[in-house]
């Protein structure tokens, strides 16, 4: 298979904490891979590094074996952990906003998925539930034809009846030869759809294997076997 994303050695450290040490991992093209890990354990930091809005301390990120930069923002669509869309903006003028700025997004899509939810484009952002301001997000992020979807926490903040359509969203919606990386801490939620995991714990890798190996290899979901792991840290600690 063919690496869609490469981290050599990665490290982020700040003066008096280390977010990120020595990750060495592979993303490779046409997966889905969860980036698992307890809260502060450093997912949201790599997911910046790779999309280049952090500078590694030491290593180096590479996405189809570049640095990250502008060619690698046009391969990448990123969906961050807050909501970053404009208040102001009605959701239609966000789709204009977004179609302008991106070559491969898809305004047809877009509108097909807001309708499906019973979302009036013509609404102002800030009328709009924080649930459904998240909804807009992933479908504005999913609605790119990207190679590689980062997507930080994409069902945390939407009611648990909406996870599974937008869980399916996201399915449906990607271009197969591309991957996909979830962060979350919901991973019974979405460990059906997983081809590999990431597990990290306080900035170090825990391991990286395919979501049916952990399976197999430990008679036990990929949400149980996170489970029992972070368990044993807690007890040592």
């Amino acid at each position: 298979m063919t690496a869609i994303m490469e981290c050599l050695a990665l490290s982020k450290r700040y003066e008096h904490h280390t977010a990120l040490d020595n990750i060495n991992v592979t993303v490779e093209q046409g997966r889905i891979v969860g980036l698992l890990g307890p809260n502060g354990s450093g997912k949201t930091t790599l997911l910046k590094l790779i999309n280049g809005l952090l500078v590694p301390s030491s290593g180096e990120v590479r996405i189809n074996g570049r640095s990250p930069g502008i060619e690698t923002k046009r391969q990448i669509a990123f969906l961050p952990e807050r909501n970053c869309l404009n208040n102001w903006m009605k959701v239609q003028e966000l789709v204009a906003f977004y179609s302008d700025f991106y070559p491969d997004f898809s305004r047809s899509m877009a509108y097909e998925l807001l309708n499906k939810l019973n979302i009036n484009s013509s609404s102002r952002l800030k009328t709009l539930s924080k649930g459904t301001k998240e909804k807009i997000q992933i479908i504005l992020v999913m609605s790119r034809d990207a190679e590689l979807y980062c997507l930080d926490e994409p069902i945390g903040g939407v009611d648990p009846a909406s996870r599974d359509y937008i869980i399916d969203t996201i399915l449906k919606c990607y271009n197969r030869k591309a991957s996909i990386l979830i962060s979350t801490h919901l991973i019974a939620d979405i460990e059906h759809i997983l081809d590999d995991v990431i597990l990290i714990d306080q900035g170090c890798l825990v391991q990286a294997a395919a979501a049916k190996d952990i399976r197999t290899g430990n008679e036990m979901t990929v949400d149980q076997y996170f489970r029992r792991l972070y368990a044993k840290k807690t007890d040592q600690i």
